[in-house]
């Protein structure tokens, strides 16, 4: 791997590599592009359509490192985890047809988490549209649902253009995924060569809304007067850069703060102000207390269903706040008293200003009580339990070794809650995964993708049994570039969290969610991995202590209790302040 990022050159100007005008084709002007957008690493699978780009990348090798994943939902995935440490945008390329749907799946999930990637699909010739030509699929209309923007270009002239709009519209704004299609034959066409222009403004566009001092102060109002003020982090504080802004504002007004699934990292775990993670199988203080505050203020989040239960139940009794850089958001789930309609970062700097100093002891209190509750009914048994292995002792003790400073990618399913639950996100950009879709699959490539991000950082993938066989196949990109990921499968030989709700609420009819897996040990060594596998108590702080200590890539197997349940949690059409602490006795 440390071959992969030091052989390139520097990136150059355009002015630099582009010199005396000639003809360039098409391919070519797409890889300048990219290069002049500064991108250093594309994700991607070859194919027929897209064959001329290919071709073209062979003699870029100083400048773009092409990672040739194994399916091409690894190569999108892969840059949604590249994206989501790094704050830049990541790119995939694939071919048509089967190669473009391929991708689909992780376009619909940087949607609706809102991360930063631009695809680029090969496409039949422009003569061709239309005809069912092999491997033609409309790739566009396809992708309409699933992209923040998309185009299809024919000739060449258009690539370079197209290529700008994609990279402004991706990260500006609410951030999100763009594709561009292009055909096989603007890839051959050539053109004169000319200096490369960034896309700074879409006449029709505006993606940062002009902060509005009337709702700041109008906010300010509410917030200087309540008693239990709250407040929940969501991801556009990260995406915003605004973590700085919001312990700022939290030090300042002494207001609690609790973080939804992709906002954990937005705010320190070891802060005395930060009261815990929110939703289905959050925290129990900051789920009960949403409904006993009397001023909610929300920052760069959407009022999931995962967070807000049954929303007839929700914050009745509080005025809301929320403060969201997508007006589509506003209003759109939980009504509000005060809508903020601006970056997350520029908000909270003119709010803390407007804000008066306060403590509210005996509202933290409360959190702190809740706390106890929850520590007795269910984390004390889960951190010194007795019998099989627990998962969330496993979790306690990575983020105990780590010390809550590693970048942690997981999967979907119980092991997703039980590591948002317990390790402790002390930085930003460190939580990845699949929220809004909940892609099983999504963990093993994005943590490829993290990894070669930030090279100089541990990256862990924490996957589930199941989850982890549905692009188990990258263990291969693994081992072709020697990325040193960790990986540390919960195996419980079950889907396990569709198994929790079918032993909770259907009587235990466990339907088609038992496993039987195979030597998942043998498979990593068959791709040059050192693997191991743990099954008792004693072996498992060694085991992980040697994970994490290793230089290379390391496969760690643990195997859990098969009917391990995560708790606390908020069943479905329940409200937040129905919480279920353990399983019911009747």
């Amino acid at each position: 791997m440390d071959a992969l990022l030091t052989k390139r050159k520097p990136i150059l100007a355009p002015e630099r590599y582009i010199g005396p005008k000639q003809k360039i084709s098409g391919s070519q002007a797409l890889l300048r592009s990219l290069v002049a957008e500064d991108v250093n690493i594309l994700f991607g699978y070859p194919g027929g359509a897209i064959m001329p780009v290919y071709d073209a990348l062979y003699d870029f090798a100083d400048q773009l490192t092409h990672i040739l994943v194994r399916h091409e939902q690894g190569a999108v995935h892969a840059a949604q985890g590249y994206a989501r440490v790094s704050g830049r945008v990541g790119v995939a390329l694939a071919t048509s047809g089967p190669g473009a749907t391929n991708l689909v799946t992780g376009l619909a999930d940087a949607l609706i988490d809102s991360t930063p990637i631009v695809c680029i699909t090969g496409q039949v010739f422009a003569h061709l549209l239309g005809t069912d030509a092999f491997q033609e699929i409309d790739v566009v209309n396809t992708t309409i649902p699933v992209t923040k923007w998309n185009i299809q270009v024919t000739e060449a002239k258009d690539i370079a253009p197209a290529v700008a709009k994609a990279f402004y519209i991706a990260k500006s704004g609410r951030p999100g995924p763009v594709l561009i299609d292009i055909t096989k034959n603007a890839q051959n066409e050539l053109i004169d060569e000319s200096e490369y222009e960034r896309c700074t403004h879409i006449r029709t566009y505006k993606p940062k809304p002009v902060l509005q001092l009337a709702q700041v102060n109008a906010a300010a109002i509410l917030i200087n007067n309540a008693k239990r003020p709250y407040l929940l982090a969501g991801q556009g504080v990260l995406l915003s850069g605004a973590t700085g802004e919001l312990l700022a504002f939290s030090e300042k007004t002494g207001i609690p703060v609790a973080c939804t699934l992709l906002g954990l990292g937005s705010f320190p775990t070891d802060h005395p102000n930060y009261v815990g993670f929110l939703g289905m199988h959050g925290n129990y203080g900051p789920n009960l207390n949403t409904n006993e505050c009397d001023v909610l203020i929300a920052v760069g989040m959407r009022f999931d269903d995962r967070v807000t239960g049954n929303v007839n139940k929700y914050a009745r009794q509080a005025k809301i706040i929320h403060m969201e850089i997508d007006n589509a958001e506003i209003n759109k789930i939980i009504k509000t008293d005060v809508a903020v309609h601006a970056d997350a970062r520029e908000a909270l700097a003119k709010l803390t200003e407007k804000c008066t100093p306060k403590r509210y002891d005996e509202w933290l209190q409360s959190f702190h009580r809740f706390d106890e509750i929850e520590f007795e009914k269910v984390i004390e048994h889960e951190f010194n339990p007795t019998g099989e292995l627990m998962m969330a002792e496993v979790i306690n003790h990575l983020s105990l070794f780590t010390n809550g400073e590693s970048i942690v990618v997981t999967d979907v399913g119980q092991h997703q809650m039980v590591t948002s639950r317990y390790y402790k996100f002390k930085n930003p950009r460190t939580n990845v995964t699949s929220g809004g879709a909940g892609t099983m699959g999504f963990a093993l490539p994005a943590a490829i993708g993290a990894k070669l991000a930030m090279p100089n950082k541990q990256v862990v993938a924490v996957i589930g049994d199941g989850g982890y066989q549905m692009t188990i196949q990258e263990l291969g990109t693994i081992m072709q570039y020697k990325i040193p990921v960790k990986i540390l499968v919960l195996n419980n030989n079950f889907l396990g969290m569709v198994r929790q709700w079918q032993q909770l609420f259907h009587k235990k009819r466990y339907s088609f969610t038992e496993m039987q897996n195979p030597d998942f040990v043998k498979i990593a060594q068959a791709y040059g991995i050192t693997a191991r596998k743990v099954e008792r108590r004693e072996d498992l702080q060694n085991a992980l202590q040697e994970m994490l200590a290793a230089t290379t890539s390391y496969f760690l197997e643990v195997v859990v209790g098969k009917e391990d349940n995560v708790f606390p949690m908020v069943p479905a059409g329940a409200g937040v302040g129905e919480v279920l602490l353990e399983e019911s006795k009747r």
